[in-house]
């Protein structure tokens, strides 16, 4: 029998569908290579990739490191810089502190000076110039002599059992007795007496055996208070010197009466030396004096050293009060303002 061929020829289009599954088997082929390759660059990646943030992570961390040094030491740096300027700030302010300082203190004792200098003139024209203040009149003795007194005439009797007289004078210059003022009757020219001897004050009750003394009080050319106290009580007496106590005594005259109706003068005593009983030249005030008051009573502290203050003449004596009491200048004394 005739062979027969079995394998017939392909067709057209069974060539096309062994082409096409030729190709799909191809590209099952290549996608599964592409993917067995895809895993191993994935998982090289992956590997890479983790080698990298592990290389990264350290050279943060050193980065890190370095800047954190870096700025822990910039941040000390500045703190340091900072501390020095507060440092120097602070002497800075001090050094300004002491500067002012010195100069308010400067600026103190110059205006200290200053006012020092100002007062010290102030008290030197008071005391050559002025009386004080409040007192308009003085009267002015301007020599020694037997004419030149003051007559005084109370306002009130001299009947006294206890008294206190104060005076501002100025004298030019004190022999071992000038009189300031004397009072005395008949019997008895001294009954009171305030004089000056050289560089002393001296207050007379009842009789020159009865006197106190205060020295080193005097300075001509310079005005100066003085008052004296007397109480027959116990024979107190006492003499104060610009509203200051300067000397006491107990049993001055004591039980003593200042008897009325004798003689009150200033600059002067009637001492019976002369013919028809005149005066001496040799006991007369020259100078000036204000602010004669007399009162029938012992003035306390306060009131003796309000006598020698600014107010002074706007308080009177109840016996004698100056600018009120009748005091008449005679032979060229003068009342000056």
């Amino acid at each position: 029998a005739a062979s027969c061929d079995c394998q017939r020829e392909h067709t057209k289009w069974d060539k096309l569908f062994i082409m096409l599954e030729n190709s799909q088997m191809k590209e099952n082929m290549m996608l599964q290579a592409m993917d067995e390759m895809l895993k191993v660059d994935l998982q090289t990646l992956k590997a890479e990739l983790s080698q990298l943030t592990t290389n990264l992570a350290g050279i943060f961390a050193a980065t890190v490191e370095k800047v954190t040094s870096r700025i822990a030491s910039q941040v000390e740096q500045a703190l340091l810089r900072s501390a020095d300027r507060a440092e120097e700030a602070r002497r800075l302010r001090e050094s300004e502190q002491e500067k002012v300082l010195e100069h308010i203190l400067l600026l103190s004792h110059n205006v200290q000076a200053a006012l020092n200098l100002n007062v010290a003139f102030q008290l030197i024209y008071l005391t050559l110039c002025l009386p004080f203040s409040g007192c308009e009149t003085a009267i002015l003795f301007p020599m020694r002599s037997k004419k030149i007194f003051g007559s005084v005439h109370p306002t009130a009797g001299m009947a006294l059992h206890s008294f206190t007289a104060c005076i501002w004078i100025k004298v030019t210059e004190a022999l071992d007795k000038t009189i300031v003022f004397s009072y005395g009757t008949k019997l008895n020219p001294y009954e009171i007496q305030l004089y000056l001897s050289r560089e002393a004050a001296v207050l007379v009750v009842g009789g020159d055996q009865h006197k106190l003394a205060v020295k080193n009080v005097v300075v001509p050319g310079k005005w100066i208070h003085l008052c004296g106290t007397w109480s027959s009580e116990n024979g107190s007496a006492s003499l104060w010197v610009n509203g200051e106590l300067a000397a006491a005594a107990s049993d001055v005259a004591n039980a003593h009466t200042v008897p009325d109706g004798g003689i009150l003068q200033i600059g002067q005593e009637k001492n019976g030396c002369c013919i028809g009983g005149g005066f001496d030249e040799a006991l007369a005030f020259s100078g000036k004096l204000t602010g004669f008051n007399l009162w029938d009573r012992v003035l306390s502290a306060q009131e003796i050293a309000a006598q020698s203050g600014e107010d002074a003449c706007s308080v009177r004596g109840n016996v004698i009060g100056w600018g009120v009491t009748e005091v008449l200048p005679y032979g060229g004394a003068q009342y000056v303002s």
